[in-house]
């Protein structure tokens, strides 16, 4: 059974929000024989990442970054996991007040480093997610976790 690890930072309603649809897109029922397993940022491992096929990643986007929270887990893990994970899948979503441009660029500069392969674009959410963000956080849970499926 494939590992699907879902890192996030969840500071507020609005990432509160596209993290369950995430969680649910990841988890619905026509997802076989992928276990999901989520944790905290400031909680996630390196054996964590090392036990995963893949990973899930969200953060709010505060001054102009990923949160610090993301930031302190790759630093964790970046240096440990370098060379067993490379060619992982990943996807990852991000919201922000009015901006998420440079949150966006740290990520896809941490993971490219790793050698993580993006399974599906990112959603990048500003303001309260309406409809159409959600489903696409649904959407980007469910892309990730079939790319696992055996």
């Amino acid at each position: 059974m494939a590992t699907l690890l879902i890192v996030h930072h969840t500071p507020s309603p609005n990432c509160q929000a596209m993290f369950e649809a995430v969680v649910s897109g990841a988890t619905t029922p026509e997802i076989e024989n992928v276990r999901v397993v989520r944790r905290a940022a400031l909680s996630a491992t390196a054996s964590d990442v090392l036990a995963a096929d893949g990973y899930l990643l969200g953060t709010p986007a505060n001054l102009g970054y990923m949160s610090g929270a993301l930031k302190h887990f790759f630093d964790q893990v970046y240096y440990p996991c370098l060379d067993e994970t490379r060619g992982r899948l990943f996807g990852y979503y991000v919201h922000g007040g009015n901006d998420v441009t440079g949150a966006v660029r740290g990520i896809e500069s941490i993971t490219t480093g790793l050698g993580w392969r993006r399974a599906a674009d990112p959603v990048m959410l500003t303001g309260e997610p309406d409809k159409t963000g959600i489903e696409a956080c649904w959407e980007l849970g469910a892309t990730v976790a079939a790319g696992l499926m055996a």
